[in-house]
């Protein structure tokens, strides 16, 4: 008997080892073959769970909003007080001009500005009349919305590139190409030297089409800047579908390659300077730029390598609809004045008239497909799956009054600019978070629902911010878990002040896990904490109280929805 139990023992002993080996060799094991990124995701979903079971989430049923109208083609500009003049003019007889910030802006962006003072201060006259020039900077997509809107016309248009000129054609406004070059600059992808490096020894050269290649293969990773605002975004596009089908750009079998190309581009940016962002904090490999802010840049060109694409950006002169003579006379003497020598000196100093050698992508901007091109875009931009996204309003006490009705009229004005092929939920927090609806696509159902949800909207309570934010990832995930090939965002729309639930440690490293960008649009806000949040996975955050909020989300929407 004491045998017996001896051996019994034993073969328990022996028993629990094997068990523990066997467990302990499937825990080990389980993520062999997956990928470290695969992992940290994997692990961040399961912290994710953890948050999210602690917390005590409402869910409404969504109600219909029986007076909601569903205006598709609803669309806003902003006023052109906005962009004030920043040369006055001098005289009771000017020109309009709407120029690209680049050449109007401050600093060594300045350029177009010193040389319209020098130009008012010289008084000029054209038959005895003085005459002067009113500049307004302006983006060149927006100033072409404004035109083809025919809401603000200027007398003259500078923009980056010829691009724009010939996207008005297109759309049947009378321009004329009085100069093809005031300042001489170029637009091109800035790389890393490791990957421009790379790039060089596979494909035997770091030009454009390598770079493009170096994209679609996977091997390279790069964003842009929306192509309907973005003189150097809309290029890019234009030279990406180009590469595909020289004949024709617009040819079914160059959108199929575009939209492998696509795949492989995280998210497209709200400007130049969160791709920057981006890039320094070693998300992205290279983002598009101008060589005069490259040539500026000191801290880009030690670690970046500058290739060139498409057409010059050489701010191209083009007078609207039809002009007086006298209008005429001054676009013609002031062209001159900008090519003296003095002018094209301080445009040197500034940035411009480099890499003159370049001669550009011609054949990019004759094709008479520019508005076909950004369409293209549009449809393609976010992959297969399509897009995922969460809107998390704050309802706390801190949002009475003017903040909460101007973040109920942002989303109110803003359920027209969502395509009805986006999925899309809501959820509203206060001291706690209530799923107002449920992620569904956004047809004219959901976006009454939305619609009703935003109207009952009422302030009170604390600000349990982050809470929101766990609540509204765990709906992204498990939509992404139905539709694994969707793309998440989410947007906070608050005034920051959290002070309930969980804080920015507790969700920082589930959010970067989950990758998962956080647009946030601020109300009276503490903007740098906002900031600290879209940081995370380079999103954008904007200002309501100095944006002007409705056209940046209508712009945003544009480019990620």
């Amino acid at each position: 008997m004491k045998d017996f139990k001896n051996n019994m023992s034993s073969i328990l002993v022996i028993g629990g080892v094997v068990l523990a080996v066997i467990f302990a060799f499937i825990y080990f094991t389980q993520d062999w073959g997956k990928t470290k990124d695969a992992v940290n995701t994997e692990q961040a979903v399961k912290n994710l769970n953890k948050l999210y079971s602690k917390l005590n989430v409402k869910k409404a049923t969504p109600q219909k909003d029986s007076e909601y109208s569903n205006n598709e083609n609803y669309s806003v500009l902003p006023d052109i007080s906005e962009y004030p003049f920043v040369v006055n003019p001098t005289t009771d007889n000017f020109l309009t001009i709407y120029s690209s910030p680049e050449k109007a802006g401050n600093g060594y962006e300045s350029w177009l500005i010193d040389v319209a003072n020098k130009f008012n201060s010289s008084n000029v006259t054209i038959d005895g009349t003085p005459v002067s020039i009113g500049v307004r900077s302006v983006s060149s997509g927006l100033a072409t919305d404004f035109i083809i809107a025919k809401k603000y016309t200027p007398d003259v248009f500078a923009p980056s590139n010829e691009l724009w000129g010939n996207l008005l054609t297109e759309k049947g406004v009378k321009v004329n190409l009085v100069e093809k070059r005031i300042a001489g600059n170029v637009a091109g992808v800035v790389l890393s030297k490791k990957k421009s490096d790379e790039l060089e020894k596979k494909y035997n050269t770091c030009d454009i089409q390598a770079v493009i290649n170096g994209v679609k293969n996977n091997e390279i990773n790069i964003a842009y800047t929306d192509p309907y605002a973005s003189s150097t975004g809309l290029n890019f596009i234009l030279t990406v579908l180009n590469s595909f089908d020289r004949t024709n750009p617009v040819s079914e079998n160059a959108i199929s390659e575009f939209r492998k190309f696509q795949q492989n581009i995280p998210f497209t940016g709200y400007n130049t300077l969160q791709l920057k962002e981006s890039a320094e904090s070693g998300s992205l490999d290279g983002f598009l730029l101008e060589y005069q802010t490259f040539a500026n840049s000191p801290d880009l060109q030690s670690d970046y390598k500058f290739i060139p694409f498409g057409v010059r950006h050489d701010s191209p002169i083009y007078e609207i609809g039809d002009l007086s003579d006298l209008k005429k006379k001054i676009t013609k003497k002031f062209v001159d004045y900008c090519k003296n020598e003095e002018s094209q000196s301080l445009a040197t100093e500034k940035g411009f008239n480099k890499l003159d050698d370049y001669s550009g992508e011609n054949s990019i901007s004759s094709t008479n497909s520019i508005a076909k091109s950004q369409e293209i875009w549009k449809e393609e931009k976010t992959g297969s799956g399509g897009l995922t996204a969460v809107f998390v309003a704050d309802v706390s006490g801190s949002m009475e009054g003017s903040p909460l009705l101007k973040l109920k009229a942002s989303l109110n004005q803003a359920i027209n600019f969502i395509g009805s092929d986006a999925d899309v939920g809501f959820v509203t927090f206060s001291d706690n978070v209530n799923i107002a609806v449920p992620i569904a696509k956004f047809d004219s159902t959901q976006k009454s629902y939305f619609s009703n949800a935003v109207k009952n909207l009422r302030a009170g309570g604390g600000t349990a911010m982050f809470d929101a934010i766990v609540v509204a990832e765990k709906m992204l995930i498990e939509a992404q878990e139905k539709k694994t090939d969707t793309k998440l965002m989410l947007f906070v729309l608050t005034d920051g002040e959290t002070n309930r639930g969980y804080n920015f440690e507790d969700i920082e490293k589930v959010t970067r896990g989950i990758k998962v960008p956080i647009y946030t649009i601020g109300y009276n806000a503490d903007i740098d904490v906002l900031k600290e949040v879209s940081n995370i996975n380079e999103a954008a955050t904007m200002n309501a109280e100095t944006d002007n909020i409705i056209y940046r989300l209508e712009s945003l929407f544009n480019s990620q929805m």
